[in-house]
């Protein structure tokens, strides 16, 4: 049951255009239901697709499965009374769905018949499965494994205690494979069925067989694809799995029949996995090929190699965007969706000339895609006024329909009215923008401000009905402000070059996109310029505490997860390259790029009342960049305050503290940018609904 704070600053209701709209309340919008990676069976007939829910008793996001049949209305298959159930996959007749489940100790697999029954587990490893996929046949399930905790490492913490070594305290993971019998009953219809391990060959039951390992050795396993033909399974590999490594990812394959391995894309920096050709001749893959200094901002390139004689050759090479998607290739092309400016549009590649085009482009964002081999697809995509939803159509004419309803839960509240606007920055460079617009909104009038930068740098902001995530955007919208997001230089959909526009220039470039869109709005007399606010997290947050040390032109400024000297976070963060790349020399090399691009630098100008929010054990930001900021900010008198969530990396990733991150932000911008002290509210009341 959801339950609510009561406040009478988010249970009010606007009014607009004679209909009484609600302003939900910050825990309404972090229960949004959403949909995500939509699956379609062999046949098109079925399609299975995940469901993410807040579930507040338990303080989590509980993710589980859903399938609509024949394009019906769509029915929750899945419903663990613990844990979640993701990754959905068909069975190549179409009887069977096999997904992940962390509902007992480790995350297994389980299958389901689709005609009917419970779903059961057909693994009981003890350790965590990572990633599941059908033999064309039916008869395997290949899957990824951790492998075993190290016995000598036990050994060494019972005489010495804990100790761990830099970068060398990690969990490898490798390919296995199990049968699968796809004519047998459901097990659990069986009267000596109790779990995998318990099953004998007695009394009607089988015994399961136990699964065989495909690759060892001194690497980890990432991801798989099997071949068309049941014949060959590629693989993505790196040396292991610190972050760091996929700039050493390489692809090989396996001969099912012998198990032979054979290496197969070694490129010096990183090769991804992408798909097979339907012939099973050729496999897709994406790489930076030896360019190791620039994985962060250039363009990957597109490539297809043959298995028999590694002759390799390159695809779309003039489609100016990185290669981020999920590739599908068809007889009559590749499909993949990329960001095109604050679009995504599925782009279809033609695997003999390289040539390509835009094969769907509404609704405005699509992003997972799958195909079936009858000729149809699922798709979860969004128009720039709503939430995601599940569709599927025809591949040869496309003309979606929809199956789920996730815009309902908010066909009645007071949203986002958003549009996209553009501007010139200080040194010319085309920067866009959302700007977001409350209900009611009056032309004539001059609002409030509040400026919500994106993390990445390459992530990207498009419109939205409910912007969110710690920051109550709906509700400063309802309140009478207009929110900007901005996309900086940096940010993905606007090609290479512009990526690249803040390499060497960090902070500084970015400071210029965001107050050249300032004064554009200020010129359009849109904004009063004495009530204004900037935040942001991750790379949106370094940005925020550039700007709050070098100008002063907000009344307050929110810091999440923010950088605020390169050389602190270079030294601690898990992401040495990131910095090296982006600054082209370490601290000691140049310290003064780290100098100018660094906040800290600037701490002696700052003023702007400051609120920093940071994870307790950020490995991304570590939190000595909050620590930092906030004593420069004190030691000059800067109205300053720092809230550690515990427990939490990089993300707030809870409801509860989600909420909590929420009310830290409402309290801090209405306080200097509306005068209004406010207090944690601690009463509650339940949903009766």
């Amino acid at each position: 049951m959801k339950r609510h704070f009561a406040t009478l600053l988010l249970l009010t209701t606007v009014v607009c255009s004679n209909a009484q709209l609600k302003d939900p309340s910050f825990e309404e919008v972090i229960s949004l239901r959403s949909v995500g990676n939509p699956e379609i069976s062999v046949d098109g007939k079925t399609i299975a697709f995940t469901m993410r829910m807040a579930d507040w008793e338990k303080n989590e996001f509980d993710t589980e499965i859903w399938i609509s049949k024949n394009g019906g209305a769509a029915f929750p298959a899945t419903n663990a009374p613990k844990g979640s159930s993701t990754s959905p996959v068909f069975s190549p007749d179409g009887k069977w769905m096999a997904f992940l489940s962390d509902r007992g100790a480790k995350r297994q697999i389980y299958v389901l018949r689709l005609e009917g029954g419970e779903a059961f587990a057909i693994t009981n490893e003890k350790e965590n499965i990572s990633d599941v996929g059908w033999a064309p046949s039916g008869r395997k399930l290949f899957f990824i494994k951790a492998e075993s905790e190290d016995k000598q490492k036990k050994e060494e913490e019972k005489r010495y205690g804990g100790f761990a070594k830099d970068d060398a305290e990690f969990t490898l993971s490798h390919l296995w494979q199990v049968d699968f019998f796809p004519d047998m009953k459901n097990p659990s219809e069986l009267p000596c069925y109790q779990s995998v391990d318990s099953l004998k060959a007695n009394s009607g039951c089988i015994e399961w067989p136990k699964p065989e390992r495909l690759t060892d050795g001194k690497f980890t396993v990432t991801s798989f694809k099997v071949s068309p033909d049941g014949a060959k399974l590629a693989f993505n590999h790196q040396p292991d799995p610190l972050i760091n490594s996929f700039m050493k990812s390489d692809i090989s394959w396996i001969d099912l029949n012998t198990k032979k391995i054979v290496p197969l894309v070694t490129n010096k920096s990183s090769d991804g996995l992408a798909d097979w050709s339907p012939d099973s001749k050729e496999l897709l893959y994406t790489s930076n090929e030896d360019d190791t200094t620039s994985n962060f901002y250039k363009n990957s390139k597109l490539f297809a190699i043959s298995t028999s004689d590694g002759k390799t050759r390159r695809l779309a090479s003039k489609l100016d965007e990185d290669f981020g998607g999920q590739f599908t290739w068809r007889d009559e092309g590749i499909y993949v969706t990329l960001w095109n400016k604050t679009k995504r549009p599925i782009y279809k590649i033609d695997p003999k000339t390289g040539d390509y085009s835009i094969y769907l482009n509404t609704p405005d964002q699509i992003f997972g895609v799958s195909f079936s081999k009858s000729g149809h697809f699922a798709a979860n995509a969004k128009s720039d006024d709503q939430l995601n939803e599940i569709y599927f159509s025809a591949v040869a004419s496309p003309k979606l329909s929809k199956i789920t309803n996730i815009n309902d839960q908010i066909k009645n509240w007071s949203i986002a009215r958003s549009e996209v606007i553009s501007w010139k920055s200080k040194d010319g460079a085309t920067i866009e923008g959302i700007l977001h617009k409350p209900q009611g909104y009056d032309p004539t009038k001059k609002y409030p401000l509040l400026v919500v930068i994106h993390g990445g740098p390459t992530g990207i902001d498009y419109p939205t009905p409910v912007p969110a995530y710690v920051y109550p955007i709906v509700q400063w919208l309802n309140k009478g402000s207009l929110v900007l997001r901005v996309n900086y230089r940096g940010s993905a959909g606007y090609g290479e070059a512009f990526r690249s526009l803040n390499v060497k220039n960090l902070g500084v470039g970015d400071a210029w996109d965001v107050i050249s869109g300032v004064e554009y709005l200020d010129e359009k007399g849109l904004i009063d310029r004495n009530r204004m606010g900037c935040m942001g997290w991750s790379q949106g947050g370094y940005i925020s505490a550039f700007l709050t040390t070098t100008t002063d032109i907000f009344k307050a400024i929110s810091v999440g997860a923010g950088i605020s000297d390169w050389a602190t976070y270079y030294v601690n963060t898990d992401i040495h390259p990131f910095t090296r790349q982006y600054l082209k020399a370490t601290p000691w090399s140049d310290p003064e790029i780290y100098k100018k691009t660094s906040p800290i630098t600037y701490i002696n100008q700052a003023k702007t009342p400051t609120l920093i929010q940071h994870g307790e054990f950020d490995q991304r930001v570590p939190i000595p960049n909050a620590y930092e900021l906030l004593q420069g900010l004190r030691d000059h008198g800067v109205k300053s305050e720092l809230i550690v969530y515990k427990g939490f990396g990089h993300g707030i990733t809870k409801p509860k503290e989600r909420l909590a991150a929420n009310w830290h932000n409402w309290q801090w911008f209405n306080k200097y940018i509306w005068g209004e002290d406010i207090e944690l509210p601690i009463t509650e009341t339940k949903d009766k609904k």
